[in-house]
């Protein structure tokens, strides 16, 4: 199983993605500022089900083959970090895409319809895929064996701080409204500064080497 400082080390890296709005962030919010809180809940369910979908999937085998070649693991590595790097450069140039999220109307929809929507958004999310393939490794030790349930492990607690960090852009929705409103630039300072992170994040994915 996974150690503390694995775990520690794992989840900072995990929380400077989640805190960055993404495509399912983006999604929740819209669902909470549109429907309420019980319908942003439903969204969030959705999503960490597609997120469990893809923990699964790279535990049993495209992690392990990335964990086990270094050069998949650097083509993986130099994509993601790409990605994210494209991810700012666009958050920057768009910085009104989370106001424009907020401001945008959804039509009413059933809690079953809800989750549906949450698990299709979490399942094809690039950002999550990447990072499950880029990131997660490196902080698989296959020095303590077991990779698929240190994969599992990881996966997991990533499932959990994206779940928790979700409902409370979920639950916040509404006030976030509210605040946005009195101000528009403030919408777009946060797709600024948010975009920012991203290719942050992107250029310190690129430098990272494996811990073998």
């Amino acid at each position: 199983m996974i150690t503390f400082g694995q775990a520690a080390a794992f989840s900072v890296s995990a929380m400077a993605l989640l805190v960055i709005p993404g495509p399912s962030v983006l999604f929740v919010v819209t669902r909470g500022v549109a429907l309420g809180r019980h319908a942003a809940l439903a969204t969030v369910a959705g999503n960490e089900l597609g997120a469990a979908c893809h923990v699964v999937l790279v535990a049993f085998g495209v992690g392990a083959v990335v964990q086990r070649s270094l050069v998949v693991f650097t083509v993986m590595k130099l994509v993601g970090a790409a990605y994210l790097v494209w991810l700012g450069v666009r958050a920057v140039r768009h910085r009104r895409r989370l106001g424009e999220a907020l401001a945008a109307p959804v039509a009413a929809r059933g809690r079953r319809r809800l989750v549906g929507d949450g698990f299709l958004v979490g399942v094809s999310n690039p950002k999550t895929t990447l990072f499950f393939l880029s990131v997660l490794p490196q902080f698989v030790d296959t020095h303590r064996g077991h990779v698929t349930a240190q994969l599992l492990a990881l996966g997991t607690l990533f499932v959990v701080l994206a779940t928790l960090n979700d409902g409370l852009y979920g639950l916040a929705a509404g006030s976030a409204r509210r605040w946005f409103d009195r101000s528009p630039r403030r919408a777009e300072a946060v797709g600024g500064v948010s975009g920012l992170v991203m290719i942050g994040l992107g250029v310190r994915l690129a430098l990272t080497g494996r811990r073998d």
